[in-house]
């Protein structure tokens, strides 16, 4: 799309740009081009000032203005002010739109509940999570035996006075006498490991920092210390988003100073990796995953840590051409492995330690032509798979030779994370959801196949009112795609139904049924709820993400609008009742599709996106995501960026209404993406429908760890989206 409206105010920047390297910028002054109060919403009120400057990047022979550069720097106290004069206009605006007590009445039941999630065990003892309908935030109880006495481990409800503390990943060790527990301030990131005594109540006083995306701690045998993974705090040459890059596996002996803990893997200096451990249940054999990109491909190491010299034998490395996801089982006899190496939508084979040669793999789970292998767990002496059957969870049991025994019944078309237990522990736990059935918890034996229903959230939803369709529509390009399509049994395809679409579309990623308090609220109210299965996902195998991944990431936009158009063509909504929603790399997707088709739809939620496809990668995590989306330092991956980047897609034209969330302490996604956008969205937008900026505080990428905070911005964006449909604009 040519920017000529823009490009013609630059012309102060083309005198100034002689033979300019790729990636530099200039200001040629800090003076708006034009009025800030010229910027008004629907009802005629003016947005707090964003100053425009005449700042320019020259990418490949290519001039790109970024006239709000400046508001990348949140530590600027104009930033600060700025971002708090937005985040009190937009409230002061949702505040005063009068359906919002309506909304809170009818979300309130659904997030207010009573519910436990499956146990996990560890021996006798048991440890779960229990969510209180009168507590913002979910409390961790244990107790001795299947019928002890129910004991308080962990309430973060206590741990700050603003509820800015939030309890991570927990992990208790094979015996059950200690847990190591990651606390998150502002619900990001970044952590701090803690040990916990359960049996005398106690914190032990071991302290790590930098462990935040260390994952589960990887306990040894005999509850003596873990193996985590560890990266320094962000100073001197280690940034944002090269962070990744001094990552370092270390080992803690529980009582001594974790900053003499033995380095097991040293850092690889490269930024656009990750690092992860998995030990074997005897401990004997310790696996090092270095995985490319945050859904790329990984390299395989195995260590027995017996032998006198411990070396690392690599297993698979990236130059191999396949997939292999850090998703590798370590077990006492071999390492199990879910890999697309001569199988797209994935198969199972158990590599041998001892001779761990391409040669020497053994298939155990083939691929299934018309199913996903999503992961897989052993459990109980026997292989337990999920895979995604046209994009629902299809739970298998098979023995650890790959022979299938069962599969495991589910209530209905759904989704289940994988099975919760140990692999010489009979019993096992899952979760089962759908868009119309709230989370229920199944206890189930995994030699004999019984299942019973353990626990099951009270939240006040008749399942039997609303029906789920899965329905197939064709791409721009021809490409089938999948979509579930909710809804109240009594809605039917008038022309004229609210309607919200949700997307995400990337990183492997699947998207299928779950049950979102929201939504359940919209559906209620008479609202349709659309999911469609967009490629870059992972729901149809490797060669489903790779179709929406770097140079083929305009796929995705395409999935989606050609989904808006097949519920308007097949009646069931029309453009000035339609609405789309998106998270993170869905607030990408809707924000390109908002630039790319906004004749569409009616009201836009983005959420925690990413927004400036150019810069995207010198911010917060970014650098992780180069294999994903690609960079502007080659020439056809920027042509591609710059193509859909929605930031600089953004021109002189009517849009619809807009409403971003963003969060204070996002150090995932930069929220720059957010406040650059929302202020080029209310220079441009001829239409004067909304373009509001709300921030959460206390909050990180997945948002507050607060029912009340959920609660509420529920209501906001249901009240928004409403709203829209309501304005005769």
């Amino acid at each position: 799309m040519e920017r000529s409206t823009l490009v013609n105010e630059w012309t102060c920047i083309r005198a100034c740009l002689l033979f300019i390297a790729l990636g530099s910028a200039v200001a040629c002054s800090s003076e708006s081009d034009r009025p800030s109060d010229d910027s008004r919403d629907d009802a005629g009120n003016a947005y707090p000032a964003s100053r425009r400057e005449n700042v320019a990047d020259t990418y490949w022979g290519v001039q790109v203005p970024d006239p709000y550069r400046w508001l990348e720097d949140a530590s600027s106290s104009e930033v600060q002010s700025w971002m708090s004069a937005q985040d009190g206009y937009a409230r002061q605006r949702l505040a005063a739109i009068p359906n919002r007590d309506a909304w809170l009445d009818r979300l309130r039941p659904l997030f207010r509940t009573n519910a436990d999630d499956a146990p996990i065990r560890r021996q006798e003892r048991y440890f779960w999570n229990r969510r209180l309908a009168d507590r913002n935030k979910a409390i961790v109880y244990w107790k001795d035996g299947r019928n002890g006495a129910e004991k308080v481990l962990f309430d973060p409800n206590a741990w700050s006075a603003d509820g800015s503390a939030a309890l991570g990943l927990w992990t208790p060790s094979p015996n059950g006498k200690f847990v190591a527990y990651q606390v998150h301030e502002n619900n990001g990131d970044d952590g701090v490991m803690h040990m916990f005594d359960v049996e005398n109540g106690r914190e032990t006083g071991d302290v790590i920092p930098g462990t935040g995306y260390s994952g589960d701690a990887g306990w040894t045998p005999d509850n003596s210390g873990f193996y985590y993974t560890w990266m320094p705090p962000i100073g001197g040459e280690v940034t944002a988003p090269t962070r990744f890059g001094f990552a370092e596996i270390r080992f803690h002996r529980l009582g001594t100073d974790p900053t003499n803990d033995a380095i097991v893997h040293p850092a690889t200096h490269d930024p656009e990796t990750g690092l992860g451990a998995d030990l074997s249940p005897d401990g004997r054999w310790l696996a090092a995953f270095i995985f490319h990109g945050a859904s790329g491909a990984s390299e395989v190491f195995i260590q027995d840590r017996t032998a006198a010299a411990r070396v690392w034998t690599p297993i698979t490395g990236p130059s191999d051409g396949q997939t292999l996801f850090p998703q590798g089982l370590v077990q006492n006899d071999g390492v199990y492995l879910r890999t697309n190496l001569d199988a797209p939508r994935f198969r199972i084979v158990k590599v041998d330690p001892l001779h761990p040669e391409r040669a020497n793999w053994k298939e155990v789970v083939p691929q299934d032509p018309e199913a996903t292998i999503h992961t897989f767990a052993v459990l109980g002496g026997h292989l337990v798979v999920n895979s995604m059957r046209k994009a629902t969870t299809e739970l298998t049991v098979r023995r650890l030779d790959g022979t299938f025994v069962r599969n495991i019944a589910l209530p209905d078309r759904g989704s289940s994370d994988i099975l919760v237990g140990a692999a010489d522990d009979d019993t096992a736990y899952f979760n089962f959801e759908s868009f119309t059935t709230p989370e229920v918890q199944f206890e189930t034996s995994i030699a004999q196949g019984t299942v019973r229903e353990y626990s099951r959230n009270t939240a006040p939803f008749d399942a039997s009112a609303y029906v789920t369709d899965q329905v197939t529509y064709p791409s721009k390009d021809g490409t089938p795609v999948t979509m579930f399509v909710a809804h109240r049994r009594d809605v039917t395809p008038n022309g004229h139904n609210p309607t919200i679409l949700y997307g995400y579309g990337g990183f492997n990623q699947n998207m299928t049924p779950s049950f979102s308090r929201s939504m359940a609220a919209w559906m209620a109210s008479g609202g349709v709820y659309a999911l469609p299965n967009l490629r870059g996902g992972g729901e149809y195998g490797e060669p489903w993400h790779q179709a929406g991944m770097l140079l083929q990431k305009q796929n995705v936009f395409d999935d989606f609008i050609a989904a808006a158009r097949w519920l308007i063509d097949n009646q069931w909504t029309n453009a000035n009742q339609l609405a789309i929603r998106g998270g993170s790399n869905g607030g990408l997707l809707v924000g390109a599709t908002m630039t790319q088709a906004p004749e569409l739809f009616d009201a836009v939620i983005c959420e925690v996106p990413l927004l400036d496809m150019l810069r995207y990668h010198r911010f917060g995590l970014g650098r992780l995501w180069i294999p994903e989306y690609g960079s502007v330092d080659d020439a056809q991956q920027f042509n591609a960026l710059y193509a859909y980047s929605p930031y600089h897609r953004v021109e002189r034209r009517e849009y619809p209404a807009l409403l971003m969330l963003s969060s204070d302490s996002d150090d995932r996604v930069d929220p720059l993406h957010a406040r650059k956008f929302i202020a080029e969205m209310q220079w441009a937008n001829t239409s004067n429908a909304p373009a509001w900026l709300r921030i959460e505080r206390n909050a990180g990428h997945g948002g507050a760890d607060s029912v009340q905070a959920s609660l509420e911005q529920a209501a906001d964006i249901l009240q928004f989206v409403s709203a829209q449909f309501a304005d005769p604009r």
